[in-house]
């Protein structure tokens, strides 16, 4: 898949000002709505919403990953193949659940772009504080997912070396003798562990040097005006969403 789907796109934008906080709320109101009320219009109001923060962030045309031709065709065989076997309402639905899979995915990849790594780990912290009434370690859990945050994009660059790396060494069949004939995908996944094990060697070292873990979480930006008025409008478009939603099961 090609683009930049795991890092962050520098900007200024009203987006990009926003809390990280304020984000990941929205992030969850979409969810919410779309695991209730998977209904047309109300993927067609988050796609329009998709659309829109796009435009407002300023994320380039070139940034936007593009699946490989065999995810389109899967898809396609898989709406085929539900209409086939219950009808065109079976083949509406499987094409809902892949506009769902795709609206999801383009959700978490805007906060990514427009979101600074070291902003979501207190932003977390923060929305589960009062989880700590209940004595439940939530600055380790803030803490494990950012550096999980923070890996992704490594992983994934060591992941296309590995695999450029492996398509250039030469290749014989299984019977030839010939040490490329030994070249399995055994190999490739001991060098990305062994890659991964460097990598997670030097954010460690990196971390202890800029104060250990507690400063993964420490961070005083809290939601203002922008917050609050961004997560209205977003209340405002999800409650068009259902109303028209209803409406218009209720017209059919």
């Amino acid at each position: 898949m090609n683009g930049l789907p795991l890092r962050e796109i520098p900007g200024d934008s009203v987006i990009h000002r926003l809390w990280a906080g304020t984000k990941l709320i929205a992030i969850g109101m979409i969810g919410i709505l779309m695991w209730v009320l998977p209904s047309w219009p109300a993927l067609g109001m988050v796609a329009v919403v998709v659309v829109g923060v796009a435009l407002l962030a300023g994320i380039p045309l070139g940034a936007v990953p593009k699946p490989p031709w065999w995810l389109w065709a899967l898809a396609a065989a898989s709406v085929g193949l539900s209409t086939l076997v219950a009808g065109v309402s079976g083949g509406l639905v499987t094409a809902r659940g892949v506009l769902l899979g795709l609206l999801v995915i383009a959700v978490s990849v805007l906060v990514v772009w427009t979101t600074p790594a070291a902003q979501i780990a207190p932003a977390i912290a923060t929305l589960m504080r009062p989880l700590r009434w209940l004595r439940l370690p939530v600055d380790e859990w803030a803490v494990v997912i950012a550096l999980c945050l923070r890996s992704l994009p490594l992983m994934v660059d060591e992941l296309l070396t590995l695999r450029a790396v492996h398509r250039l060494r030469p290749h014989a069949p299984s019977n030839a003798g010939h040490p490329a004939a030994q070249l399995t995908l055994v190999d490739m996944v001991v060098a990305a562990l062994s890659s991964a094990l460097r990598r997670s060697a030097e954010m460690g070292e990196a971390i202890t040097a800029r104060g250990g873990t507690g400063r993964l979480t420490a961070d005083a930006a809290r939601p203002g005006r922008i917050d609050y008025i961004a997560l209205g409008i977003m209340a405002v478009v999800l409650a068009v969403a259902i109303a028209g939603s209803f409406l218009i099961t209720g017209a059919m």
